[in-house]
């Protein structure tokens, strides 16, 4: 148990030496599988220790969008997608992290799905816990603490395809 713990507060430390104490923008993909949504369990973050999310990542300097979603999805999950369409903005300010995230609705085009990496992660350090399609009613049961936040209250695909605009969540 003092290993985990121990293991938490080093991962925890990392991702604020990455990706603390800036503005970060990142690209993120809803991807259904029948009415299963395609998740990443993230260590190391939240007060439950770890974060369900929609896979995604860090926007790079010279490259477009729909290139850095189809890399990030490739690297977090092995899958190879298409970019179907642009849903909404979320932004996160709960330091010491700030994210502006862009999502998009994805499409799944080949690729065996997989626990990928995070390459700005070093091997023992790797946040990616778990990656798999979860059923709508197996998410309504996780802890809220442990869910984006863009997913709660998400009951149906529909819930999740038809959010549009800019949605915000302050840490106090």
């Amino acid at each position: 148990m003092e290993f985990s713990l121990n293991l938490k507060m080093d991962v925890s430390q990392e991702v604020e030496r990455l990706y603390g104490h800036e503005v970060r923008t990142r690209v993120c993909g809803i991807c259904f599988r029948e009415d299963k949504l395609l998740l990443i369990k993230h260590l190391g973050l939240t007060a439950a220790g770890f974060l369900w999310a929609p896979p995604g990542g860090g926007v790079q300097y010279g490259t477009n969008l729909e290139t850095n979603l189809i890399r990030e999805f490739k690297e977090e999950t092995g899958l190879n997608i298409k970019v179907v369409r642009f849903l909404f903005v979320y932004e996160y300010v709960g330091p010491p992290l700030q994210t502006i995230e862009l999502f998009f609705e994805v499409q799944p085009t080949g690729g065996d799905l997989c626990r990928g990496v995070d390459p700005e992660m070093s091997d023992s350090q790797q946040i990616i816990d778990e990656v798999r399609f979860v059923s709508l009613k197996e998410l309504n049961d996780f802890a809220l603490e442990s869910l984006h936040h863009m997913l709660k209250g998400v009951h149906s695909k529909e819930d999740l395809l038809r959010k549009t605009g800019f949605f915000k969540f302050e840490k106090n």
